[in-house]
């Protein structure tokens, strides 16, 4: 099962100071900024995947590269921009959920494939559109004729693909796209993308969709498809189901689950292979709204915010080198953090409490915890952050290289 991992220009900068929450002032961070391939060992992913619309950008505006950048990755191709290592795949895609409220796509298959062609990607898939429901029950004649006109539009879209990789004689790969709202109507899909030519099949608009009604679509998909045809889960982690998957017909994915929970979810911020944990919020005085109110307000001392914060890292660093208790390192985490907003020390003071007893960064063998310390739990600007992402990423791939997918 090949993972690979949705490129959103996530990187880290090596010479970051951490106890002075500076960034070095010679730093260029397309030259010097790392990705997780080239930080963690194992590499945590067999693959990366770009969307055109991070690229270039899309109805919704302009995507997360800007203009030096865009340009260097069609002058250098993904492999050379993204560093990548020999043996590592590259996956284009036009990132679908960026336009999900427009009528069509906005790309033409000409756009896409000067796109995959101009960034030399290994493979690409068709242009789609997404289609967000889910009636396990419904027949094309009484489903929304939304979802129906989406299901037909990427159909077209995909036979159209297919057929300019083969007037282009292009060398990139293509995998046909694959929506519905059903087990019946994915399965409908898939049946007409083999008919096209198509061998590598994306099933796009599954991220909402519980496992067991994953497994019924691959199911039914399984009635029509060929021996040979390998399916591509786009936007799907679920390590608890990889091996059914597997055995219907999955053969690789891609996520940003595991490192998106790093920053975006409530408590499972740190992974480990038993269990997640909360990371730990000590937040920057001058980047937090409702202190910044607070000063503003005449509220709280600004240097007395200011020395609570220098002390909560403080006890937080002499905690992480044994040389203060739980006790005091929670007392001067207190400190800060009611100061900060007491009702979310009150939500979270406990698992602070069980994440900091627990010391799980001293039991993790990633690169990253081995050079960072505590510095990986606490929960504080992009640059930890990102790392406790990529580190989530190596326990997703301990997980999965685990996992029999005989």
């Amino acid at each position: 099962m090949k993972f690979y991992f949705p490129d959103s220009q996530d990187q880290v900068s090596p010479s970051y100071d951490f106890l002075n929450d500076e960034y070095s002032p010679f730093r260029v961070r397309q030259r010097d900024d790392r990705y997780a391939h080239q930080v963690v060992t194992p590499i945590p992913y067999k693959g990366i995947l770009v969307s055109k619309a991070i690229v270039d950008g899309s109805e919704k505006g302009t995507g997360k590269y800007n203009t030096p950048q865009r340009e260097r990755l069609y002058r250098f191709g993904v492999r050379e921009f993204f560093r990548l290592p020999e043996g590592m795949d590259s996956l284009g895609d036009c990132g679908a959920f960026n336009y999900i409220d427009e009528k069509i796509p906005p790309y033409s298959v000409e756009e896409v494939l000067d796109f995959y062609e101009g960034c030399q990607f290994d493979e690409g898939v068709s242009i789609d559109h997404v289609i967000f429901g889910y009636q396990p029950e419904a027949t094309e004649s009484d489903a929304d004729p939304a979802w129906v006109e989406r299901r037909r539009i990427s159909l077209k879209l995909a036979e159209d693909f297919l057929a300019g990789i083969e007037a282009r004689k292009s060398k990139v790969k293509p995998l046909g796209a694959a929506q519905g709202w059903s087990p019946a109507s994915y399965a409908d899909s898939v049946a007409q993308l083999q008919d096209m030519g198509y061998k590598r099949i994306a099933l796009g608009g599954m991220v909402p969709l519980k496992s067991h009604e994953i497994i019924a679509c691959l199911d039914k998909i399984g009635e029509v498809r060929h021996d040979g045809t390998e399916l591509h889960l786009l936007g799907i982690t679920r390590i608890g189901s990889m091996e059914e998957f597997s055995k219907r017909g999955v053969s690789s994915f891609d996520s940003t689950s595991a490192f998106r929970q790093a920053f975006m979810d409530e408590r499972n911020n740190y992974h480990t292979a038993e269990r997640p944990y909360t990371a730990v919020r000590v937040p920057q005085v001058d980047g937090n709204p409702t202190l910044k109110k607070q000063i503003l307000a005449g509220a709280v001392s600004q240097s007395a915010a200011i020395k609570a914060e220098r002390d909560c890292l403080h006890a937080l660093r002499a905690y992480g080198k044994e040389q203060l208790d739980l006790a005091e390192a929670m007392a001067a985490l207190e400190t800060y953090l009611t100061l900060v907003d007491e009702k979310k020390w009150d939500k979270y003071h406990k698992n602070y409490k069980e994440t900091l007893a627990d010391r799980p960064w001293k039991h993790c063998s990633c690169l990253l915890c081995k050079d960072l310390g505590i510095e990986i739990v606490i929960f504080r600007g992009t640059e930890r952050n990102k790392r406790r992402g990529f580190h989530n990423m190596t326990v997703l791939e301990a997980k999965m290289s685990e996992l029999d997918f005989a």
